[in-house]
């Protein structure tokens, strides 16, 4: 198979948010395969829509595969509307692995340039709904997006395993001389999520609280699968400005019980977090929902759901 070569231009991200900032240009750089002997080498050129499935991509194809983000680092990917060579290098790839529903703009470019090259992920493994118990209880009653379905599937690593052996299948079809090392490759990667999944029940087995107040219902999959109780602010879309009266019924829950830690994300503003903690006296933490990475990051998939794991621990008071 051939690798296009694509040079992607300086592109305007609308509505990305890091560090408080409203709207940030990023200059995105020539595409791996234009100047790297590794990604001219490649046998399949892949688009990932975004950070857990561009992560979960290159860990299972390896050397044999080329893999391009549509979402740049600090990019909150919800956000993202792809510029024109964007939309060409969907059109070039031999794979693009995507989740639809997060992101419609990739939606809408695989269903009209590359319908055979689209890989749903969530073919592999079945979404939650957002208004399961664990995500948010009658208590809070405010708008979470009921009946959406929840999209953050790669905070249950047994779900993410079952995304990276699909992955291993679908490269395999495409490319059938490398099939043993996709195999082996997908394998490996679930391999450690069954050990990161053994910590974390391991970590969480018993703690003071189950409670985690979170800043918008990012952590159901994580919530579902370790027996916590997810309340959150505002529903799945972290764009939502919480009402006054869900942040008082949220303030009042922290208040009457007797909740120590408020979370907040990486990619989002803390504002809404940091008010609560001060209208009751809890402390803030981050909490990180692996949608992307921040752009001074140095940590991957694994690293970070392991700090991830640290900050559950030390806040929910776990032994």
């Amino acid at each position: 198979m051939i690798v296009n070569c694509v040079i992607v231009e300086p592109m305007k991200i609308p509505q990305a948010r890091w560090g408080g900032i409203a709207a940030l240009t990023l200059a995105a750089t020539s595409l791996a395969a234009c100047g790297s002997d590794s990604a001219a080498d490649a046998d399949v050129s892949a688009v990932a829509a975004f950070y857990p499935l561009q992560f979960v991509t290159e860990q299972v194809g390896g050397e044999h595969v080329a893999v391009t983000n549509l979402t740049a680092a600090g990019a909150e990917p919800h956000d993202l509307e792809l510029a024109p060579l964007q939309v060409a290098e969907i059109t070039d790839a031999d794979l693009v692995v995507y989740l639809p529903g997060f992101q419609p703009a990739v939606d809408q470019a695989v269903e009209q340039q590359a319908p055979d090259a689209g890989f749903d992920v969530t073919t592999a493994t079945q979404l939650r709904e957002s208004g399961d118990e664990h995500d948010h209880g009658d208590h809070d009653g405010h708008d979470h997006d009921h009946g959406d379905l929840d999209p953050h599937v790669w905070l249950d690593p047994t779900k993410y395993a079952d995304i990276a052996i699909a992955v291993g299948d679908k490269l395999s079809e495409l490319d059938p001389d490398h099939a043993d090392d996709y195999a082996a490759n997908a394998q490996a990667m679930a391999d450690r999520l069954d050990e990161l999944d053994q910590s974390y029940q391991t970590g969480l087995a018993e703690c003071d609280t189950r409670d985690i107040v979170t800043s918008h219902a990012a952590f159901g999959y994580l919530a579902d699968r370790y027996d916590l109780h997810e309340v959150a602010v505002t529903g799945l879309s972290p764009d939502t400005t919480p009402t006054p009266e869900a942040f008082q019924q949220v303030t009042d829950y922290v208040t009457e019980h007797g909740v120590t830690t408020i979370f907040y994300e990486t990619l989002v503003s803390p504002s809404v977090a940091e008010t609560i903690a001060q209208e009751t006296g809890a402390q803030t933490a981050v909490l990180d929902p692996l949608e992307g990475l921040s752009p001074d990051s140095d940590g991957d998939y694994f690293s970070i759901m392991e700090t991830n794991l640290s900050t559950l621990v030390t806040a929910l008071g776990c032994t």
